[in-house]
């Protein structure tokens, strides 16, 4: 779910090509990405692509092709990956495992009924991240030349730590909850560029990318980072419920009058068991690690060839042609560096 930010940070996002990102490094949400191409990347009854044996591969196709779109055009992603979730984040994680199998039920009903359209929209909330198909993900990466790091935690937390150490230009995500973590920028639509239909009606959309500047926000607002953690809080989060009848604008003036979280906390009703501090924490101190090293390196084809083609039964055409590109990308890339190192 993720915090819900759209109305703030509204103001101040701004949209931009894809191509005013070259030569950044951008941490990429990876489990975002994955559940966003499982999502999108389906037949048109709402059927994820599948190998022979009946294994899931959207992901896979996904993140081979998009990524490969974004070294083209000389962006240098790295992919953050979440490791054990904080605890009070179970409810939530609990929530989105009903509201799947709920999405499963109406997916079924809704093809029994015909209703192409309607099940495919069902059949995208339903997607399910399995362990086997992160380290499938990772493998993939890993032949790609493309460098992923295992957060201890939160992936967005470890993406916008860093961005503000400078290892990242920008955290990447479709949730907000980087902002909260403190990245200095926020770069959504990353993965999902393009023309997409809109749901339930026969209108198409271009989705761009979208930056989200800390400082521009907090400016907007006149407020701290640490403010903008407790309006987070207010409106809810992925670890607690929002305050009831809270919405953007009363929470931007609660934490205004009262910038104490508990003053903040007894004043807008707060009545989740868990003290709002513990809360806070999660955001203000998250658990992230050193432990990485960001690296591109040439593709190596015969092992993509092997793993997509060999093993997932990936078109050996369509994959040697994204390889092409893929080996381009890397040779422009080196040869780029080479003149910044001998004119730098």
């Amino acid at each position: 779910m993720g915090v819900q930010l759209r109305e703030i940070v509204a103001p101040v996002k701004v949209e931009i090509e894809l191509e005013s990102l070259a030569g950044r490094v951008i941490a990429l949400d990876a489990y975002n990405a994955l559940y966003q191409f499982l999502a999108t990347i389906r037949q048109p009854d709402g059927t994820p692509l599948m190998d022979s044996y009946g294994r899931i591969t959207s992901h896979l196709n996904g993140l081979f092709y998009r990524t490969t779109n974004l070294l083209e055009r000389g962006i240098k992603p790295v992919y953050i990956f979440d490791g054990k979730p904080p605890e009070l984040k179970a409810a939530e994680i609990e929530r989105r495992m009903r509201a799947r199998e709920e999405a499963e039920r109406k997916y079924v009903e809704a093809l029994e009924r015909g209703e192409l359209e309607e099940a495919r929209i069902y059949a995208q909330q339903s997607g399910r991240l399995t362990a086997s198909m992160v380290n499938d993900a990772k493998e993939l990466l890993t032949l790609m030349g493309v460098p992923w790091v295992q957060a201890p935690a939160e992936g967005e937390a470890q993406a916008a730590y860093m961005a503000i150490k400078g290892d990242a230009w920008a955290a990447a995500s479709q949730d907000y909850d980087s902002l909260l973590y403190g990245a200095p920028r926020l770069v959504r639509n990353v993965t999902v560029t393009g023309r997409r239909k809109l749901p339930r009606r026969d209108e198409y959309v271009e989705v761009k990318p979208e930056l989200i500047e800390l400082d521009k926000l907090l400016k907007y607002y006149g407020i701290s980072r640490v403010q903008l953690v407790y309006m987070a809080i207010l409106l809810g989060t992925d670890y607690n419920p929002g305050v009831r009848g809270v919405g953007p604008k009363r929470a931007l003036k609660l934490v205004r009058e009262a910038q104490d979280l508990q003053v903040l906390a007894r004043v807008a009703g707060w009545d989740f068991p868990v003290p709002p501090e513990e809360v806070a924490k999660l955001f203000l101190e998250p658990k992230v690690t050193d432990d990485y090293v960001l690296k591109w390196s040439a593709p190596d084809r015969e092992g993509i060839i092997r793993f997509l083609c060999d093993e997932f039964q990936f078109s050996r055409e369509r994959v040697t042609n994204a390889l092409e590109r893929l080996e381009k990308a890397h040779r422009t890339a080196m040869k780029q560096s080479t003149l910044e190192a001998w004119f730098g």
